[in-house]
């Protein structure tokens, strides 16, 4: 996949005090991310960058279809710029904490980076995000043990069905991730205010040279 220009948002310079890259949903884009997310940030001291997919997808396929080799390849190459994009950030300002968050299909994509065994980023938040494929696939189940994250989604979120949301959920606490899952009944394909200010809590705690608390009301 060849990454085509995302966005650069957020402090820089010598006032960043952590890192956030931000991946988009299905259909979706960094300029979206932007307008839903980060306005409702107040956030100062955080670089963010926010990739951008090709034609706005990263592939094709639903996140709950069951693994096909196409679909493999396509998650392949969508992981590969992501990491691209995560070690071109870090390159800039090494050495300070970074948050990997998405939404929906960003969300599953950043979920399988961690379940990759990729060097881990210092937190994870995944806002409406399951695995990529069914249980009875063959996926890599490398996440990093003690890693803070945060997992949300829905009953009524016609794109990740709760059932998914709650096996990633699982599937990570297995592996003795620091995790909190959240779920919001009745909340459309959207981020609700309760799942900024915990974004916003982490970016902060991070910022300050703490781990995520993972203590924002729900």
């Amino acid at each position: 996949m060849s990454m085509q220009a995302g966005m650069r948002l957020g402090a820089s310079g010598s006032g960043v005090r952590a890192l956030c890259v931000l991946v988009h949903g299905r259909g979706q884009s960094p300029e979206e991310m932007e307008r839903h997310i980060l306005r409702r940030l107040d956030i100062s001291d955080v670089a963010f960058a926010l990739p951008r997919a090709p034609g706005g997808v990263w592939y094709d396929a639903r996140a709950v279809d069951p693994l096909t080799d196409g679909t493999r390849s396509q998650l392949d190459e969508a992981l590969k710029a992501l990491h691209a994009e995560i070690t071109a950030l870090q390159g800039e300002y090494p050495g300070l904490p970074l948050l990997l968050a998405g939404f929906s299909q960003g969300a599953c994509l950043s979920i399988e980076y961690v379940c990759r065994g990729h060097a881990a980023p210092d937190a994870l938040a995944a806002l409406t995000g399951c695995r990529v494929g069914t249980p009875s696939c063959e996926r890599p189940d490398a996440a990093a043990a003690n890693l803070p994250a945060y997992l949300s989604g829905s009953d009524a979120d016609p794109w990740i069905p709760l059932a998914a949301m709650a096996e990633a959920a699982l599937a990570l606490g297995g592996r003795g991730l620091r995790l909190r899952a959240d779920i919001f009944p009745g909340r459309q394909h959207e981020v609700s205010d309760a799942e900024i200010g915990m974004l916003a809590g982490m970016l902060s705690d991070l910022a300050a040279g703490q781990d995520p608390g993972l203590a924002a009301a729900r």
